[in-house]
């Protein structure tokens, strides 16, 4: 089949299907809350070398940073069909430790390799590697966020001075050998967290997408050939290049700096300096963080990968929707990161806020630089935030542990044309909220109240959107964690717009007493208490009338 503008759409569509029926079996079969009420996981399509060529609509920082987990998955590694190789170690194309990278290698037979199927189009076929020689033509793999992996606070997110107090490391290793499931891998695993049933099922029900991804892309090859297949995936990376420069193409030459600071580290309230310099030259773009501060003792260090995250991510949406998700999008454009800083951390810096907190500053930065080549194009700035949320402890007398993460919608910036929208989840993270119901069905805690922040976003002529308000009572002791941004720093407006209005993370003591915390911080709770999460709304753009 020749490439042309109908088999190149077609193609675009049917890799990326793969991935999204990989993120609904992700979906269906999670164990955990997290997984099945959140959809905190992402799912993704690689060719031979270990490039993406497709990708689901599920959360920017997980897809943007697994290409370096697929690169490290590769090394030291022969293939057998059946493995699965496992991962989470942050400094090897990983985020956090909770989010543990599944690959998986995909076979097909010689027969399928030399020609398509004669089969009926309505046909299922499913390859019998027994009946030829396999023959490796691509990798899938899946992302998603385990609600608890140990370390030293429930959730294992806490204000760490290094990785090893995150949780468990897994490096790159044979999960799955052949079909078989390594047994021991798993128990240590499973041992290392607060919560080992939810581990077990949200591990196997990784497995379970791998599984569907494979049975998918050997459907394909039968179906078109792997030449077929092959030269359209290489297409689509060449087309987003293409689109990728284009749009670079038609920005002005010229350098664009914008600088922002993080509120702190964790550890002390000294703000930490984020910029950038967009420097358009061309069909090409340099993203330099050269001025952004060093590595920092507390958990905001943003491994590379995530940084590399960002950029696809801010990429994506100057191209627009037009360009096929996929790692050609980064070919025209190159990112300075020294090492040793804040956005390329050396090992063993904590980097457990640097995924979830940090990437949301870096694409704050990255398009208040770009706003001043389009103006009239970037929105002002969303909430900045993920808002994190982690409660542990024991919830009956069985001395059975739980563990709760959640991270809280805000406002969008306010965009040329239209308001920013409220209650919304923006940027770097793509989840949903837990249900009320499934909160409080799963662990010992109750929902007071859920609304909107009325007034919290920036005016302008298109106003910010709102952040929320979400108020949690406790029912039984535990240990919270709070990890987020924009407590004393607002987000910004644009071309005239006022700034947002900040969060604030309240505790009421015995649901009256207002205690104000700090944008990172633990504490132990008592039952009674409520913990109030006011989150930022976006800024304003344009002058108010």
């Amino acid at each position: 089949m020749p490439v042309d503008a109908v088999s190149l759409e077609v193609f675009k569509n049917l890799l990326a299907s793969v991935a999204e029926e990989m993120g609904v079996a992700l979906g269906r079969t999670g164990f955990s809350p997290n997984i099945k009420e959140r959809k905190d996981y992402s799912c993704a399509l690689f060719d031979p070398h270990g490039h993406m060529v497709a990708q689901a609509s599920h959360i920017p920082v997980h897809l943007g940073a697994m290409p370096a987990s697929v690169a490290a998955a590769l090394e030291g590694f022969d293939f057998d069909p059946g493995d699965i190789i496992a991962l989470n170690d942050p400094y090897l194309g990983g985020t956090h430790l909770n989010d543990v990278t599944l690959v998986s290698p995909v076979f097909a037979t010689t027969k399928a390799l030399t020609s398509p199927s004669k089969r009926k189009a309505r046909a299922r076929p499913v390859l019998d590697t027994r009946k030829g020689v396999p023959a490796l033509v691509g990798f899938v793999a899946n992302r998603a966020h385990h609600a608890d992996i140990g370390g030293m606070t429930p959730g294992s997110l806490p204000r760490s001075t290094e990785l090893f107090q995150e949780g468990f490391i897994i490096p790159p290793l044979k999960l799955v050998r052949a079909g078989e499931v390594n047994a021991e891998v798993v128990a240590l695993f499973c041992r290392n967290s607060r919560t080992p049933d939810e581990r077990r099922g949200d591990l196997a029900a990784q497995i379970a997408a791998c599984r569907t991804g494979e049975r998918r892309l050997q459907e394909m090859v039968e179906r078109y050939g792997w030449a077929t297949v092959r030269e359209h995936e290489s297409a689509l990376l060449d087309y987003s290049e293409r689109l990728t420069r284009a749009a670079i193409r038609a920005l002005p030459d010229g350098d664009y700096s914008f600088s922002d600071v993080l509120d702190d580290d964790g550890l002390t309230d000294e703000p930490v300096p984020l910029a950038v310099t967009v420097s358009v030259r061309d069909d090409a773009m340099t993203l330099d963080f050269t001025e952004t501060a060093g590595q920092r003792r507390g958990c905001v260090n943003a491994p590379l990968a995530v940084t590399l995250s960002a950029a696809l991510y801010v990429l994506r949406c100057i191209v627009g929707e037009a360009a096929p998700s996929n790692q050609g999008i980064l070919r025209p454009v190159t990112v300075v990161a020294p090492e040793g800083s804040l956005v390329n951390p050396r090992p063993p810096a904590a980097v457990a806020g640097g995924n979830v907190e940090t990437s949301q500053r870096i694409t704050d930065v990255l398009l208040g630089a770009l706003a001043k080549a389009l103006p009239d194009v970037v929105p002002a700035a969303s909430q900045g935030t993920m808002n994190n949320v982690l409660v542990g402890g024991h919830q009956d007398a069985a001395n059975r542990g739980f563990a709760y993460y959640e991270t809280i919608a805000g406002g969008m910036g306010a965009r040329p044309g239209a308001d920013g929208l409220s209650a919304v989840h923006t940027h770097m993270t793509n989840t949903m909220n837990t249900p009320i119901e499934a909160l409080e069905l799963y662990h010992p805690m109750r929902v007071r109240s859920y609304r909107v922040r009325r007034g919290s976003g920036g005016d302008g002529q298109f106003r910010g959107g709102d952040g929320v308000v979400r108020d949690t009572e406790f029912l039984a002791p535990a240990v919270v964690t709070v990890l987020a941004e924009r407590r004393r720093s607002a987000p910004y407006g644009l071309q005239g717009g006022a700034n947002a209005t900040p969060g604030e993370t309240v505790l009421l003591k015995d649901g009256v007493e207002e205690v104000h915390l700090p944008p990172k911080v633990t504490l132990d709770v008592a039952p009674g208490d409520i913990l109030s999460i006011r989150t930022p709304g976006g800024g304003g753009w344009g002058k108010p009338a």
